[in-house]
This record gives structure tokens, C-alpha cells and sequence, in this order.
């Protein structure tokens, strides 16, 4: 862990619901039965009006910086003044930078679904349908390699403090896999597959931003990867 990050760790001050990212914006096909791993948002208090207002300039201010200068140059001072909140406010909201940084990814691949589901992925099978999704999410964050590399870097951070941030990364990435796939009420064995599916997707990321892995490497890998959604597939009677 870095020195900044060990650093926003030491300072890390206990969150409130208000910290809590929102609720996914809307999905078509968001799972409604009762399977913990894709529940939108852990229960917590709602965000006033003024107060989702706040977070959202603090994600930006987070997104922004990140984007001019990857993980490093995510200082919560500065945070805190671009994004005009009081450095004690800031930390309410996210205890530290590593919780606001997966935070922030969390908020991108939400922005992320929103586009795909304006334009859906035209493959025939569900397995083509995920890969197209997650390359174009994968080249979404192809196009901002700094916010990537900053965000990629504070889920490698991430201990368990920040459980609840990484749990909406993962429920988000979930929520849009299943929406590729076309499924409501998925099987325990279709839901191994996404998982199996998000964890070489994350792999992918960072071995393409350490430059161990070209974008046509990339993309057999989760090609590949994406083939257990056929073979997890209900057998029809």
C-alpha cells in the first residue's frame, strides 16, 4: 500500500448511511429475488436532496482528479475543495481515499450501465452479449487509463474496512452481466459463472494497465471466460 493511501487509512473516520453509494439508477432487469450478492444497496438511510447533491460533486471532484493525474493525485484536501465541502464533511462521506476511489468506480460503472442499456449489446447468445458488454466498459475505462489505474488500485488497496464499497463494485458489475444475459432470477451455477466472469474481467483490467496484456489479449480472455454462460445454461426439457 502506498504511503497516501497508508496515510488516508491512519485518518479514516467512521462513516455515516450518508457515505453509502446510491442505489443503482434504474435497472430493467435488476434481480428482485432475495440473493444477497445482487441486492441493489444494503439497507441504509436515504440521502436528502442536498446531500446526494454533495456526494455526487465529491465523486466528480474524485472522478476528475484521478483523470488528470491517477491515484496519487486524489488528495482529499483537494477533494474537498473542488468539490466545496469542508475536509471534516468529506470524510463523513468517504473515510478515506481508498473508500472514495472504489466509491468512484462504483458511480462510473453505474454511468457505464445507463449508456449500454441506451444501446444494447446485439450478440445472438447470452455469452456474446456479456463479452461486447464488458469490452465496451472495458474500453470506456481504456479511454480515461489514469482513472482506471486509480480506482483498479484502491479495490487492490481495499481491506475490510471498505467491504461495503467493493460489495456495490461487485453488485454493479452483477446487475450489468445479468442485464446482458437477459436474466431476472438467475441459478446458483449461473451466478458461480458471473462471478468466475467479474473476477477475470478485474484480472484483465489490471494486467492491461500494467502493460502485461495487449486489448487483443484482453479481449479472448473474457471471450473465453464468458463461455461458461453456455455451459451453465438450465438444461430445457
Amino acid at each position: 500500500m502506498s504511503a497516501e493511501a497508508k496515510a488516508d487509512s491512519k485518518n479514516a473516520r467512521p462513516a455515516p448511511g450518508a457515505g453509502t453509494p446510491a442505489t443503482p439508477s434504474g435497472a430493467r432487469h435488476a434481480p428482485t429475488h432475495s440473493t444477497p450478492h445482487i441486492t441493489s444497496r444494503p439497507a441504509s438511510a436515504p440521502l436528502t436532496e442536498r446531500q446526494e447533491a454533495r456526494r455526487r460533486r465529491i465523486l466528480h471532484a474524485s472522478a476528475q482528479l484521478a483523470s488528470r493525474g491517477g491515484f496519487d493525485a486524489v488528495q482529499m484536501r483537494e477533494v474537498a475543495e473542488s468539490s466545496q465541502v469542508a475536509l471534516g464533511t468529506l470524510y463523513r462521506y468517504f473515510p478515506s481515499k481508498v473508500h472514495l476511489l472504489v466509491a468512484t468506480m462504483q458511480d462510473q460503472l453505474e454511468h457505464m450501465h445507463g449508456t449500454l442499456r441506451k444501446r444494447p449489446p446485439a450478440g445472438e447468445s447470452a455469452a456474446e452479449r456479456v463479452a461486447e458488454t464488458l469490452m465496451r466498459a472495458f474500453r470506456a475505462l481504456q479511454r480515461e487509463p489514469h482513472l482506471a489505474d486509480a480506482m483498479v488500485r484502491a479495490l487492490t488497496f481495499a481491506d475490510r474496512s471498505v467491504s461495503p464499497e467493493v460489495d456495490q463494485v461487485s453488485r454493479q458489475t452483477t446487475v450489468i452481466i445479468l442485464d446482458a444475459m437477459g436474466l431476472d432470477d438467475p441459478t446458483p451455477a449461473q451466478l458461480s459463472a458471473v462471478r468466475v466472469i467479474e473476477h477475470t474481467w478485474h484480472s484483465a483490467l489490471i494486467t492491461w494497465l500494467s502493460g502485461r496484456a495487449s486489448i487483443a489479449q484482453v479481449k479472448i480472455d473474457i471471450e473465453t471466460v464468458c463461455r461458461l454462460i453456455d455451459l451453465t445454461a438450465p438444461e430445457e426439457r
